[in-house]
């Protein structure tokens, strides 16, 4: 084969494990918003670079812009060569690509190709990466076998997820690619989402590991997850797919969402504020008393009081209607918040679903 390759998404794929780096030659901005699972930013432009070539070819020329562009570009190629690749290998084989002309990657992939590296270039970009994993979502989705956790809030759904994960069961945790726990009051402190197309990238990275003859554990998310929405045909597939209840006692709920959601505990202001935007359902007289308990250290009986008089009447009136295999869930019971008692409904719940569906 000819270095610089040239090749298209679907040919790249089945070695995309294989390469030795996967460099996205995009800007760091470009990056941030997605990028292929696993890539490293090497940006030929950074973001300052890219706007002002930009400006150029559009207020000047595009030959004018190409001359500038080409002093930086090459300039950029030498600095990471010499910071970050001197030291790989003849046989260091990684794959390049940018948003969707290829001139960006062109360059890199042409000079590394010179050097002797054996240099493969995505065809399309970032452009055709994308519109792969849309369509892949759609048709993944379907071949997938999906055992939904459902339960109340509080019932321990996503830490019996993370337990799962290390008894080596296929779990897909939709909160923690999200980066938000599900709920109004589910922001993360110090963590922002990732955007939409993140997000997605994400879940098509984690579907396209799984087995599709093993059963994969989920939990019954909305539409929504914070501000991202769950592709359509995986929660077409999820909310048709077989439930599990997850079942545990409302003071151990309690107990629970005290210590997950400990920011709150330490900051009642905050909680203070995220309440309000349950005014219009609760209206003002209860969301007043529930700021005064939150301000007045009463942190359990707020959550009980929350738990009883807002998440429960929700979960009850959404879940049948949403999951239709939620009437014949098999009960699973929590006894307690230990290690120890997630754990056990971990094996025992993996004993059982061992069978294929």
């Amino acid at each position: 084969m000819k270095y610089p390759a040239l090749l298209p998404f679907d040919d790249i794929l089945p070695q995309l494990d294989a390469f030795d780096a996967i460099i996205d030659v995009r800007s760091p901005g470009e990056f941030a918003e997605d990028h292929i699972p696993g890539a490293i930013n090497c940006p030929v432009l950074d973001d300052e670079q890219r706007i002002r070539i930009g400006t150029l070819y559009k207020q000047v020329s595009a030959f004018d812009a190409k001359k500038a562009g080409a002093a930086l570009v090459a300039k950029n190629i030498g600095h990471v060569i010499e910071t970050q690749f001197h030291d790989k290998p003849r046989d260091w084989k990684p794959l390049i690509y940018c948003w969707r002309g290829g001139n960006r990657s062109g360059s890199m992939a042409h000079i590394l190709a010179k050097i002797g590296w054996p240099v493969i270039q995505l065809d399309g970009g970032y452009k055709e990466f994308r519109r792969h994993v849309s369509q892949a979502l759609a048709e993944i989705s379907p071949a997938l076998q999906f055992r939904v956790i459902c339960g109340t809030t509080g019932s321990g759904k996503s830490r019996l997820l993370q337990t799962l994960v290390t008894q080596g069961a296929q779990v897909l945790d939709l909160e923690q690619l999200a980066s938000h726990r599900g709920s109004v009051l589910g922001h993360l402190p110090d963590e922002p989402q990732p955007t939409q197309k993140r997000f997605e990238s994400s879940i098509w990275q984690a579907l396209r590991t799984f087995d599709s003859t093993r059963v994969i554990y989920v939990e019954s998310e909305s539409k929504k997850v914070g501000n991202l929405r769950v592709p359509e045909k995986l929660m077409e597939v999820m909310r048709a797919s077989p439930c599990v209840a997850l079942h545990l006692a409302q003071s151990a709920r309690v107990d629970l969402l005290m210590e997950d959601y400990v920011h709150f505990v330490n900051d009642p202001a905050h909680l203070n504020r995220q309440l309000d935007c349950l005014l219009q359902v609760h209206g003002k007289e209860k969301i007043s008393r529930w700021h005064a308990l939150a301000s007045s250290g009463q942190m359990p009986l707020l959550v009980d009081e929350l738990l009883v008089q807002h998440y429960d009447p929700a979960y009850l009136k959404s879940i049948d209607r949403n999951f239709l295999q939620f009437a014949q869930a098999k009960p699973l019971v929590l006894d307690g918040i230990s290690a120890a008692a997630f754990l056990a409904a971990a094996k025992a719940l993996i004993k059982d679903d061992a069978a294929p569906i």
